[in-house]
């Protein structure tokens, strides 16, 4: 059933597949920076592990901001930067510190500290946060442009006004013939 201005149910589902689909793009190359730069990171320094996975997650929270403000998001509203930028954030922020939970849980709490093991951690909060992301970006960040009215909630488009009939000058009558004199 579709409700005015919001589409079919149908129509709904299929845009948020599309969302979903364009939101999830954007994140796979997150992920793939994430992880590639905290393993940088991990083989040529010394830092801690999540200290590491920290400065990889905000390298790949700023490579996201592009993907969705241009590609998954850029049909959205545009006015507000900065307070899409500090949304954004603020966001991210959280996102990143559930992620980096779930590492800090695995490394100190348990131990898991391996290279394996912490790529395995890792992707695990990457994901836990992704979900929260996906919902805070779309509610708050990268908010909807309203609706457009459908056609038939519309007001009645006027009909234009009949465009004027071409003058038709009428066709010359021959002079009548004289009459012949009686005389």
């Amino acid at each position: 059933m579709s409700t005015p201005g919001n589409g079919s149910v149908l129509e709904r589902a299929r845009g948020l597949v599309r969302e979903v689909a364009k939101f999830g793009a954007v994140g796979g190359l997150g992920v793939l920076v994430n992880l590639g730069v905290f393993n940088l990171i991990r083989n040529t320094t010394d830092l801690q592990v999540v200290r590491a996975s920290v400065i990889a997650t905000v390298v790949a929270i700023a490579t996201n901001y592009i993907g969705f403000r241009y590609f998954a998001y850029r049909d959205r509203a545009k006015s507000g930067r900065t307070r899409e930028l500090v949304l954004f954030a603020a966001f991210s922020a959280i996102g990143l510190v559930i992620e980096n939970g779930v590492l800090y849980t695995a490394t100190y709490g348990f131990g898991w500290d391996g290279p394996v093991a912490t790529n395995v951690f890792k992707f695990i909060g990457i994901g836990t946060a992704t979900v929260f992301r996906f919902w805070s970006y779309r509610t708050w960040v990268f908010k909807a442009l309203p609706a457009a009215a459908p056609a038939s909630a519309a007001e009645p488009v006027p009909e234009p006004a009949p465009l004027p009939k071409p003058e038709r000058r009428p066709e010359p009558v021959p002079a009548p013939e004289p009459e012949p004199a009686n005389n």
